[in-house]
Order: structure tokens, then sequence, then C-alpha cells
């Protein structure tokens, strides 16, 4: 990491963005994200996108300020879809209160899309994913498996419901979670995106030497991800997550197997993991409800075997 004073949040801990001090009352949180299409209508993709890039300002407790575009796209394709994944794009940006200010596009063989985003905080107001505490509760905001449909969705097996669903958890903002957590005061927060929920779990216990116990019966699951997990519609990041991290999770016996593969399935624009102190949770939950944030209370934060998480079916 190197060695600058004003740099609060680099890549040490694996966080969500970078966070830069250009005063005492003010840091520069940076980020920049983009992926391949997972949806059909370039609208929603652009959207999606646009969501998820977002979304690390918000992990970060900041507001989004400017947005710039990365677009890849083929020659060959009709610029009109082009148009399309960046109107979408902008309605996200827009309704974060952020400006795009331009962006950069290439020809590549497969279209890509996203953002490079830039916001605002407070130095003294930065929410890492490295603090959380013993004893904490650790609440999600969004429920799990667009990966398991999304691969549904390229092997033409999702339905209408499934699809629709999917597309509103992947295109909404996680600004109103940001609202009630910075309102309350909080330990930690991730985003869960693509290194699933015992992914990012593992990086907030690793880098706030604590270890994560994980309720698989609290957790939400969107309409027929759990279906579509036990006919096998597994991403391959799923596995290449279990492989990284299977030696550090402990799964009680007898726990249902396809949600522990959703556990480890990629998410895209996932919600908020946050991680809060016992005495300010039920408050949390109230500024969830006032906010209408969707949320589950999935675990919490034990001191013993710090970097490793056990997932329990209930609390």
């Amino acid at each position: 990491m190197p060695d600058d004073p004003r740099l609060l949040v680099g890549f040490d801990k694996a966080d969500d963005a970078g966070v830069f001090r250009i005063s005492d009352q003010m840091a520069l949180i940076q980020t920049v994200d983009f992926f391949t299409p997972m949806v059909d209508d370039p609208y929603s993709f652009g959207q999606i996108a646009a969501a998820n890039a977002l979304s690390d300002v918000y992990a970060m407790g900041g507001k989004p300020l400017t947005a710039m575009n990365i677009v890849c796209f083929p020659e060959c394709l009709d610029v009109g879809i082009l148009r399309e994944i960046i109107k979408g794009g902008l309605s996200k940006i827009e309704e974060a209160g952020a400006v795009l200010v331009g962006g950069h596009t290439i020809d590549d063989a497969e279209p890509k899309y996203g953002l490079s985003v830039t916001g605002v905080i407070d130095p003294q107001r930065v929410t890492t994913n490295h603090g959380a505490r013993e004893e904490d509760c650790l609440y999600m905001t969004k429920s799990l498996g667009t990966g398991i449909i999304a691969t549904a969705i390229k092997g033409e097996m999702a339905d209408e419901n499934q699809i629709a669903a999917v597309i509103s958890s992947m295109t909404a903002l996680n600004d109103r979670a940001r609202d009630a957590m910075m309102e309350v005061g909080v330990n930690a927060c991730t985003d869960v995106t693509g290194f699933g929920l015992l992914g990012h779990a593992m990086e907030m216990a690793e880098g706030s030497g604590v270890g994560i116990e994980l309720w698989s019966d609290s957790l939400g699951f969107l309409p027929g991800a759990m279906e579509l997990a036990n006919m096998g519609l597994i991403p391959g990041g799923a596995y290449s997550n279990r492989d990284y991290l299977q030696d550090r999770v402990e799964v009680e016996e007898g726990l249902d197997l396809t949600c522990l593969d959703i556990m480890y399935s990629p998410e895209t624009s996932g919600g908020l993991l946050i991680s809060v102190d016992q005495m300010s949770s039920r408050r949390l939950e109230e500024e969830f409800v006032r906010q209408g944030v969707v949320f589950f209370k999935v675990g919490r934060v034990k001191g013993a075997k710090p970097g490793r998480i056990r997932v329990l079916r209930r609390e």
C-alpha cells in the first residue's frame, strides 16, 4: 500500500473502494467496475452495471458525485443496442444524484459496460469492511441468488417472474440502506458481489481479525433461486469461490448444500452486508423499515477463530 497519510483506504484490506482525504472535512471515494451482460435487455443491463458500480460508494458510506462510462462494444453490433445500454446506466447515475462527465469506448469482441465513480464522504465517517467487532449483529439488505438466476437466463431456463425479480433486485440502488446505516452508525460494511456472501464475509472477518457466524435459515433468496440451484444451474464462479474459501469455512452437519452453493455464488449488484453493535441493532432495523429497505438478520461476529466463518442452519 502506498505510504501516503492522505490515503485512508487502499487495497491492503480488499475493501470496496479507495478513499483519499483532500481536507479535514472531505475525502474522495473512487471505484471502477464493468462486466459482460447477464440479461438480454440492453437498457436493463446498463442499469444493473451502473447500480453495481455505484454500490461501492454506498458501501463506504459515501455519496456519488460523478461517473464516467467504460464501454467495450463490437463494431458489428447495432449501435442502437449501445445507446440503450448507456441510457440505462444514465438513468441510475441520475437517480443517485450524480453527474455523467464522460467516458471511453473501445472496440471489443464482446460487449462490456460499467462505470468509474467518484464520491465524497466526511473522513471521520468512512465505513470500511474491517471494523467488525465481537458480538456485532450482521444484516444483509438484499436477497441472494442473482448469479443462479443469471445462469438460468443464459440457459433459457428462467421464467418471466424470476427474470423480473432478479432485474428488480440488481437495478435497485443501495442508497437507502446507506442512509439507514449512516443515520445509526455501524462498525463495518461491504457490498456483496462477485466473491459471494461467504467471500465478502471472509474479507470482513480477516480484515477485522474476528470470526463470523452466518445463519442459513435467516437468509433471503430470490424467487426460484433454490429450485434452479437444485437443478444444477450454479455459475462457475461459485466453485472457484468455494475452492478458495472452503478450508476457512466450517459447515454445520446436515446443512442444505444447495443453500451453501448459493452462499458461495457470485452476486451482481448485491445488497450490503452490515456489522453493527447489539445496542444499535434494533435502531438499525427501525431505520431499515423507515427507509423501506428489505433486510435480513443473518449472523453475528464472534471473537473466536479469527478469519474463519461458521455456517449454521439457525441462531
